[in-house]
């Protein structure tokens, strides 16, 4: 896609339609993920002061990722951290140190930058069949679809609504239906009485350095599972995304810079860094500007505000503090739904590969730990294993 013209004045830039549709496509990603990435913070044993690191490095990394990206490529190039990612991490992580989950995080942010720079990234995601990669993506989400349901025990009527407002936002399609069922939720929560108020504060995230280890163990159990889940789910349909609406920008990149903020942004908390999808396509429609060429624009002011929800980390980790943990688990299953069931589509969806599919789901989503490394890992192993032992018809 060719680059426009010079803008003709501020007053281009400051467009209602891209201050609107940023805003949206990080409202969305917020609201729909924020809970998942607070779960596996907790998971990994992290104190508040350690979210709201989290929250601040990977609010600054995204915000200067679209920003620097989109302005250079004249593209609406919406970066995100890895949902996947975090929902990986939230099982993955327990029990594993603060500084082992950053040596690990690391890693996988070397290996995206890797990528990047040799251009390697589709010539080595084609040894990781989609539909292993899927299956794996399933039975990590597993848990976190469960987990809705078992909400509905201890808050029935809170459980209840969102699902309610869920299958009414499906039915509709309506791209608002996350952040709807999060509000609805929000909403039955605070008439009831169950947000406590008193944790809340309003206060600038404070970055939180953590000394990374390296150990071998957690490198294989998480680190290559957060990057297999970061580029097969994320950066690949990030990609499509982009084709899809026209934008010729070059991939190696995006995924080089990427992977390089992930890499400086590590120590701090920010795990994983990647191309959107879902969001992006919010900046890319022509709600954001009819003019294709012009849509990069709504992609800056998403990086802005993330800026701001970066700086405002410690507040947002204090409120997912204040509020009911079944809200919390309920808003995170809800939002993978989708997800899983993508996922789960995209395993069976062919007949050659179904039973080493089918296999890579179960062990990845049993929990086995071998040697110290998780099932993520193990669940690919035993599905690449079965792909070659049983014959394709």
């Amino acid at each position: 896609m060719s680059k426009p013209h010079t803008e003709a004045g501020m007053g281009r830039f400051f467009s209602v339609s891209h201050v609107c549709a940023g805003f949206i496509a990080v409202l969305v990603g917020y609201t729909s993920s924020a809970a998942i990435v607070f779960q596996a913070a907790s998971a990994a044993g992290a104190s508040t002061a350690h979210i709201s690191s989290w929250l601040l490095a990977l609010g600054l990394g995204m915000g200067a990722t679209c920003i620097g990206l989109s302005l250079y490529f004249r593209s609406p190039v919406l970066t995100a951290w890895s949902t996947p990612g975090a929902a990986m991490l939230a099982t993955a992580l327990a029990g594993i140190p603060m500084s082992e989950a950053i040596g690990a995080f690391l890693f996988a942010s070397a290996l995206l930058t890797l990528c990047g720079v040799t251009g390697w990234v589709e010539a080595l995601m084609k040894h990781v069949p989609k539909t292993l990669a899927a299956a794996m993506l399933a039975g990590i989400l597993l848990r976190f679809g469960m987990n809705v349901f078992v909400a509905l025990h201890t808050q029935f009527e809170l459980v209840a609504l969102m699902l309610a407002i869920y299958f009414i936002g499906r039915r509709f399609n309506s791209r608002y239906t996350i952040p709807l069922t999060f509000l609805g939720g929000l909403a039955w929560t605070a008439q009831g009485g169950l947000i406590h108020y008193a944790a809340v504060t309003l206060t600038l995230a404070q970055p939180l350095f953590t000394a990374p280890t390296f150990t071998l163990a957690t490198a294989i159990g998480v680190g290559i599972p957060l990057f297999i889940v970061t580029m097969a789910s994320q950066n690949v349909p990030g990609i499509a995304v982009l084709r899809a609406n026209g934008y010729t920008t070059p991939v190696s990149p995006l995924i080089g810079w990427t992977g390089f903020t992930g890499f400086l942004l590590a120590p701090f908390g920010g795990f994983s860094f990647n191309l959107a999808a879902i969001t992006a396509a919010i900046c890319m429609s022509p709600e954001a500007d009819r003019n294709p060429e012009r849509r990069y624009l709504a992609a800056v002011w998403a990086g802005i505000f993330y800026l701001i929800t970066g700086l405002l980390g410690a507040t947002v980790a204090s409120v997912f503090t204040a509020l009911p943990k079944e809200l919390v688990a309920a808003i995170a299953g809800i939002a993978l739904l989708g997800t899983v069931g993508n996922s789960l589509g995209a395993a069976l969806s062919d007949n050659r590969e179904r039973d080493a599919a089918v296999i890579t789901f179960l062990v990845t989503a049993s929990g086995l730990t071998l040697l110290g490394i998780g099932s993520a890992f193990w669940g690919l192993l035993f599905g690449l294993a079965a792909l070659q032992a049983i014959p394709r018809k």
